[in-house]
C-alpha cells in the first residue's frame, strides 16, 4: 500500500506539501496540485482517515438513527440529511432500531467506538439515557421527530398537535361524531402530541372524547390491523391513524371486514402512504415536510459541531392538510 511519502517520492515534493494538497490546506501551486494528484493517482493512494481522526479529533462521520427505515417518511428525511453532510465533507452511518431501545443502546455504542462525529436520533423512548451517553462523550446529537426528557437537546421535528387537530377537524366538520384514535406507543411523545391533538379537535366540536374509540400501540402495520379489528366492534364511522404504516394495517383489516372507505368508514392519516401500500382510495393526509426537516437537522448538527456552546434549540416545522377521497360525511 502506498505511503505519503510514496507520493512524494514520485512527485517531487515534500511529504508535508503532499499533506497540504489532500487536506486542502495551505498555498500550493497549481502545477505542484496538479503532480501530486497525479502521483496519488497513480500510486492509488488512500489517505489513512483513522490517524488523521486521532491528529485532529474528527472523523467527518454522522450517523442517523431512526426507529424504521424502510417508511417512506424515514427514507425522505434520510435523503435531506445525507445531501447536506455530503455537501459538507461528512459521511453517514444508517441504522435502523425498530422502536427497540436495546437495539438503540447498542447502536449508540457503536458510534461511539466509531468515533463518529455527531448523531441524527429520533429516539425509541422518551428516555434522554443515550441522548446523554452521547453529550458526556462530546458527540453531537440533533433529536428527531420527537422529544425527550430529563436532558437539553437540539430537536427538529414536525407539528404533530397542529396536524392531528387539523386531520380530525375535518372530520367533525363532515358531521363525524364517532372518530377513533389509533395511536403510537403511548409513551412517546409524538404519540402524546397527535392523541393531545385528536382530543382538542373534538373538544372543539363539542364532543367528549370516548376512551372506548382509542388504541395505542405500535407505529407499524401489524399493530394498524390489530387495532382496526379491535375497534371495528365499536362502529367507528371515521379512524385518525397516528401514522402511515398504522393506516395501512387499518386499511387491510377493514378490507377483510368487507368495509369500504368512505363509504362505510372515512380514513385521515399523520403522513403519506404511497404505492405500494396503498393504490385506493387516495388518503387524506397531514404531510410533514421530511426532505426539510432531514436538512435542518443535518444543519443544526453541523452548527453544533462548530459551535459546541450553542445553546439548545427546539425546531418545529409546520404540517400541510390535503384532503383527498378517503374522507365523506357520514352515511
Amino acid at each position: 500500500m502506498a505511503t505519503i511519502r510514496d507520493v512524494a517520492k514520485r512527485a517531487g515534493v515534500a511529504p508535508i506539501t503532499v499533506s497540504r494538497v489532500l487536506n486542502n490546506a495551505g498555498y500550493v501551486s497549481p502545477e505542484t496540485r496538479r503532480r501530486v494528484e497525479q502521483a496519488a493517482a497513480e500510486l492509488h493512494y488512500v489517505p489513512n482517515m483513522l490517524a488523521h481522526s486521532f491528529r485532529s479529533h474528527r472523523t467527518n462521520t454522522l450517523a442517523l438513527v431512526v426507529t424504521d427505515i424502510t417508511n417512506p417518511f424515514w427514507t425522505t428525511v434520510a435523503r435531506g440529511v445525507e445531501d447536506v453532510a455530503s455537501a459538507a465533507g461528512f459521511s453517514v452511518f444508517f441504522c435502523n432500531t425498530d422502536e427497540s431501545q436495546a437495539k438503540q443502546g447498542q447502536y449508540i455504542a457503536a458510534l461511539l467506538r466509531r468515533r463518529v462525529d455527531g448523531v441524527l436520533l429520533a429516539p425509541a423512548s422518551s428516555d434522554g439515557a443515550d441522548v446523554h451517553a452521547l453529550q458526556r462523550q462530546n458527540v453531537g446529537v440533533v433529536v428527531l421527530d420527537r422529544r425527550v426528557e430529563g436532558v437539553a437537546v437540539d430537536i427538529v421535528r414536525g407539528d404533530s398537535v397542529d396536524g392531528a387537530f387539523q386531520l380530525v377537524q375535518h372530520l367533525t366538520g363532515l358531521g363525524h361524531r364517532r372518530i377513533a384514535l389509533l395511536a403510537g406507543p403511548p409513551g412517546l411523545s409524538v404519540s402524546q402530541e397527535r392523541a393531545a391533538g385528536y382530543q382538542q379537535a373534538l373538544h372543539a366540536a363539542g364532543l367528549t372524547p370516548d376512551p372506548a374509540l382509542t388504541r395505542f400501540g405500535a407505529f407499524t402495520i401489524a399493530s394498524g390491523h390489530a387495532m382496526m379489528r379491535e375497534l371495528l366492534t365499536r362502529r367507528p364511522t371515521a379512524i385518525f391513524a397516528a401514522n402511515n404504516f398504522i393506516a395501512a394495517g387499518a386499511l387491510t383489516a377493514m378490507r377483510e371486514a368487507g368495509l369500504r372507505t368512505p363509504e362505510d368508514i372515512s380514513v385521515v392519516v399523520f403522513d403519506d402512504l404511497p404505492d405500494p401500500y396503498v393504490t385506493a382510495p387516495v388518503l387524506t393526509v397531514v404531510v410533514q415536510p421530511a426532505y426539510a426537516l432531514g436538512r435542518a437537522a443535518a444543519e443544526r448538527l453541523l452548527a453544533r459541531l462548530q459551535q459546541p456552546d450553542l445553546p439548545p434549540h427546539e425546531l418545529v416545522l409546520p404540517v400541510q392538510l390535503i384532503v383527498r377521497s378517503s374522507t365523506a360525511a357520514p352515511t
